[in-house]
């Protein structure tokens, strides 16, 4: 009887020293979001012991409020669940007719898979395996056979004037170098003009160089894009500092198809294979042969989509989850019932939230922090093994991805697993992180409606992560 006496009041020691740090880090939290900051916006947040299965502390949890790039966390999620980590996002080459002495009489094929990652040098490795297969010359044409997505190659809410930013890439299933183009640019002599690389090189590119190197300390120049008439014509204008160090401008491209197309064929004769046909976006016939084919799993993909919060794999894989549960024509809308089908599958309505994208950049989504953290929770508790992959895929704070500058110091250093979010007047941030006594501990932050730099909102999320990773 003593030794259970004995036990039972170290039990109770136990759970009063918990519920006296968890007081008291609710109490740090709540005196927090009472700074005058948060008269003129708005805040929620969510955080979750999940290691205690219980609440930590929940602030405004049900508003609505748009998630900007947190909605790659519902898109990561839903794709686990309903994909899995080992779906390959596949780009084909196929052909028609018939392939005698080397020449392949009939028609070449890119058949688009949605792979957001493919890069020329992917595209170099299946013009390699033309030639391995004994491809030598083409008498035919080129084709981009884009036909598992409808033709909408931009979101719903997405903002006119965030045009030609690479954050808002045009889509289509055949991507190619993120549907962008890389511009260096470094001084030459004053008076002359800049030095201008394009990356990949390509004849595809069409523009003027009116940089002018000058003996200014500040460069003044502009690199963009004729987006205002839909066209892919560069525009470089202004001056750079004969001290100016090379620089780069990523730059979205909108005619993406005519891009790929222009680059297989240029891949082609850069490894001697020739071809004089005509280049064109075209529906493949069934049961065509493959040639070549690279695959790329969602295992891979996911990292990049959260570490480096890009736009355009959340958006392919949005599209992928749409092709596999629907087929042809893969679509925004279509991806979004398997969102909703998580959402219901973990206990909430999905009519009470609205989803237009995969990323986040449309200014029309609307969800919960409750929502947000309720997913986390649920991978952890229900779906162990893939848990584990998202939580890898998200950026650690202090030490890679958009958390590499932030909590460089303290107890959310290397600690903080979580995804950024931003938009203009929005931030969010939701993820994981372990308690000083080794709990894993979810959460999710969002604040709305703030005018000026997001630095300040920044470091409260800073400091809750703090409070929570020194919570005992």
């Amino acid at each position: 009887m003593k030794k259970i006496i004995i036990g039972f009041l170290l039990f109770l020691q136990t759970v009063s020293f918990a519920q006296v740090s968890k007081t008291e880090t609710v109490k740090e939290l709540s005196t927090l979001l009472k700074d005058k900051y948060f008269q003129s916006c708005q805040i929620s947040v969510d955080a979750y012991n999940i290691t205690k299965n219980e609440p930590i502390f929940k602030h405004n949890e049900k508003l609505l409020f748009r998630p900007a790039s947190n909605m790659k966390v519902i898109t990561s999620a839903t794709a686990l669940q309903f994909l899995s980590p080992n779906f390959n996002f596949t780009t084909q080459v196929k052909y028609d007719g018939k392939i005698e002495n080397g020449v392949l009489e009939g028609d070449l094929y890119f058949i688009g898979g949605f792979d957001p990652n493919f890069t020329s040098a992917d595209l170099d490795t299946l013009i390699l395996k033309l030639k391995e297969f004994g491809i030598s010359k083409i008498n035919g044409n080129l084709y981009a056979d884009v036909s598992n997505m409808d033709s909408l190659d931009w979101g719903l809410g997405w903002m006119w004037d965030d045009e030609p930013s690479y954050d808002f890439p045009h889509m289509t299933p055949l991507p190619i170098n993120k549907t962008c183009v890389i511009v260096a640019i470094e001084p030459t002599k004053i008076g002359e003009r800049a030095k201008i690389n394009l990356i990949p090189e390509s004849n595809y590119y069409k523009y003027v160089n009116n940089i002018v190197t000058v003996d200014d300390k500040k460069s003044d120049l502009l690199a963009s894009r004729d987006w205002i008439n839909n066209s892919d014509s560069l525009i470089f204008e202004g001056t750079v500092s004969i001290n100016a160090i090379s620089d780069t401008v990523t730059i979205n491209i909108k005619n993406t198809n005519n891009y790929f197309l222009t680059l297989a064929k240029e891949a082609l004769l850069k490894n001697n294979i020739a071809f004089d046909g005509n280049c064109g976006v075209k529906t493949a016939k069934k049961n065509l042969l493959t040639v070549a084919a690279k695959e790329r799993t969602f295992g891979d993909v996911i990292v990049k989509l959260n570490k480096d919060s890009d736009n355009l794999s959340a958006e392919m894989t949005l599209r992928a989850l749409a092709f596999q549960k629907y087929g042809k024509y893969a679509s925004a809308e279509k991806g979004i019932k398997l969102i909703d089908s998580l959402v219901a599958k973990i206990g909430l309505n999905p009519r009470n939230y609205r989803f237009v994208d995969g990323s986040g950049v449309s200014h029309y989504n609307l969800v919960s922090v409750e929502l947000l953290n309720r997913i986390l929770v649920y991978l952890t508790q229900n779906e162990p093994e893939l848990f584990g992959i998202l939580y890898d895929s998200f950026p650690i704070a202090g030490v890679d991805g958009t958390l590499k500058y932030r909590m460089k110091k303290g107890s959310a250093f290397n600690n903080v697993h979580a995804k950024t979010g931003t938009l203009s007047g929005v931030s969010s941030l939701s993820g994981y992180l372990s308690s000083k006594n080794g709990d894993l501990i979810s959460f999710s932050i969002n604040t709305q409606n703030f005018i000026g730099s997001s630095k300040t909102v920044r470091d409260f999320q800073d400091k809750i992560c703090e409070i929570l990773s020194n919570m005992e």
